[in-house]
């Protein structure tokens, strides 16, 4: 999938183009998969591949059509109810535990509704005027963006459900070649008083609302490792006794780890003396050269712990990846829409700045995913998008392998409960400039 759509332009077939791009990318991830996979709800957190599809539809037909189709009225009654997430200005909506009941409408018939809703959504875009068009093209590039977010959550939600599969099923793809991550190195920043939050000029024009609104932190002197952490350093930390021993563990995380049991990153089984761990591609050995990923806040937490470090706040995070940014190592290529492996690949040699910055994995950071100063929600049901979930969240930065390329920006503000281990996601140290260890 590209990111070349040019969100300012007014032009009526470049609309049309894009959605029909993005809307393709979601049936081409869901092409693999049989009516039953799309069928399937593992746990509380996982939505059914079809109510990913549906839902997408959904919030095209409600936040475009609703209010602007002549002679308005939805493709079928109940599947407002359906469909709805969490929008309660909406109205009611199924339970999100039970989505997997749902078996009808099935697989097909969910590609019914999307294909009236692009139709309709196609006679609409290409009816407007210049001034009806200024005024919808915002809530059609969000509707764009939506959907993105929502590819990158059918592909970790049907990675669940496969792996409770005994056949081990394999979603599509093949593993990477064996790669390196070299040693782990450090780069410092010095800090001051630095800008935060979405900045048009080198983020595009988009935002979601809570990278609003740019705004000052003062940041003393930090380092970041120049790599994730790597299966094979977080097998050093089991072996050391990482997951029994409280002392490294916050007091939530502690709890998770007894009442749980976890002993090793999510996906991973022992056989024989061997971790293996499950994949899209399949379950194989754990590769001790990738990054680790599927680690909660939590563990990622413990570990820094362990290693004598900690986890980036998200200003740091976002002050050092805008540095990058301006002097983008020639010939980087982040691990995005990787959909040749869906997994994230080993850092390679190190090049004195920041490795595996954009892609790979989601990067815990330290800090509560909170309003930021002067943040304020939108007008109306939009308004619910994500200013509701501020509170007993944690901030991630950076996107993973699974990231469409549109959603991997120095300001985008992911997050996630801190005891989530399904999202892909993984680990970079950090430390204070003035309290450095020798390496």
């Amino acid at each position: 999938m590209t990111d070349t759509f040019d969100p300012t332009s007014l032009d009526p077939a470049s609309l049309l183009g894009r959605y029909d791009e993005v809307r393709a990318y979601t049936e081409r991830l869901a092409a693999p998969l049989s009516p039953e996979d799309q069928t399937v709800q593992s746990m509380p957190d996982v939505s059914p591949t079809k109510w990913h599809r549906a839902h997408v539809t959904w919030f095209f037909e409600t936040f475009l059509l609703a209010g602007n189709e002549p002679d308005f009225a939805p493709f079928q009654d109940q599947y407002w109810f359906l469909f709805n997430s969490y929008y309660e200005a909406i109205g009611p909506r199924h339970a999100r535990p039970m989505r997997g009941v749902i078996s009808r409408p099935g697989a097909h018939d969910v590609g019914v509704y999307r294909g009236n809703v692009d139709d309709r959504m196609r006679d609409l875009l290409s009816s407007l005027d210049e001034n009806a068009l200024a005024k919808l093209a915002p809530t059609i590039n969000l509707g764009f963006h939506h959907e993105q977010q929502h590819q990158e959550l059918l592909l970790m939600d049907i990675k669940h459900v496969l792996s409770l599969n005994p056949l081990q099923p394999v979603y599509a793809g093949r593993a990477a070649t064996p790669g390196h991550a070299g040693p782990m190195g450090w780069v410092e920043y010095d800090g001051g008083l630095v800008e935060i939050g979405h900045a048009p000029s080198s983020d595009g024009d988009f935002s979601f609302d809570n990278e609003l609104p740019r705004h000052q932190q003062w940041l003393g002197p930090y380092r970041l490792a120049d790599r994730l952490v790597t299966n094979g350093e977080w097998l050093e930390f089991m072996e050391d006794g990482g997951y029994r021993r409280p002392e490294l563990w916050l007091s939530d995380g502690w709890g998770r780890v007894n009442a749980e049991g976890w002993a090793a990153p999510f996906y991973w089984t022992e056989r024989e003396g061997v971790w293996f761990e499950h994949t899209l591609t399949g379950t194989r050995p754990v590769d001790p050269s990738l990054p680790v990923c599927h680690v909660s806040h939590y563990e990622a937490d413990a570990y820094a712990t362990w290693a004598g470090k900690r986890l980036p706040t998200e200003a740091e995070w976002e002050h050092a990846a805008r540095l990058e940014e301006d002097t983008t190592t020639p010939g980087y290529a982040p691990n995005l829409a990787d959909t040749e492996t869906w997994h994230p690949r080993a850092a390679g040699a190190p090049n004195g700045r920041l490795r595996q910055l954009f892609g790979d994995c989601w990067e815990w950071t330290s800090s509560s995913y909170l309003p930021y100063p002067g943040f304020h929600p939108g007008v109306g049901a939009i308004g619910e998008y994500n200013g509701k979930f501020m509170s007993s969240q944690m901030v991630l930065r950076g996107g993973c392998a699974l990231t469409p390329p549109g959603h991997a920006r120095a300001s985008y503000r992911n997050f996630f409960p801190p005891g989530a281990r399904w999202p892909v996601t993984g680990v970079r140290l950090a430390d204070d400039g003035w309290n450095r260890c020798c390496e």
